[in-house]
């Protein structure tokens, strides 16, 4: 199986840890990168400084509560950049507000998801996207 590069951009560190231990418990064969800001994610996503060996993400799970860039500026970037746009993006987040969700989409977001509470919910959440994005899906390679 064909290894999956992830970028996960996510603040919470007990949302990174329950996403860790998700994916390890599913053994694909897939590498985790995280950064915990906007500005982060688009220095990785541009290989600048301290990421200049970063490898580019088939998929990037993000956030949308996010300092320094939120989710929909990060998003906007990714989807209106001729090297990245062919990524899909899934946003990750606890907002369920109507208009999180349609500015999402309105920037080419792949899906939405609102994190579960409840710790085992969100493990399941978390399988779906491996099941659905990973095992199921065909993503683009790399150009």
């Amino acid at each position: 199986m064909k290894s999956v590069q992830i970028l996960l951009v996510e603040d919470n560190e007990g949302d990174i840890m329950l996403i860790e231990e998700a994916f390890d418990e599913a053994k694909l064969a897939n590498n985790l990168n995280v950064v915990k800001n906007g500005e982060k994610a688009i220095q990785f996503l541009n290989k600048e400084e301290p990421f200049t060996s970063a490898v580019t993400p088939d998929l990037i799970i993000l956030d949308v509560n996010l300092p320094r860039k939120n989710g929909h500026e990060v998003l906007q970037y990714i989807k209106n950049s001729s090297k990245l746009k062919h990524i899909p993006v899934i946003m990750l987040t606890t907002s369920s507000s109507d208009k999180d969700i349609s500015l999402s989409y309105e920037n080419h977001a792949n899906c939405y998801i609102t994190k579960p509470v409840e710790v085992n919910d969100f493990l399941r959440a978390v399988t779906s996207i491996e099941d659905f994005w990973i095992s199921l899906v065909q993503l683009p390679t790399h150009t």
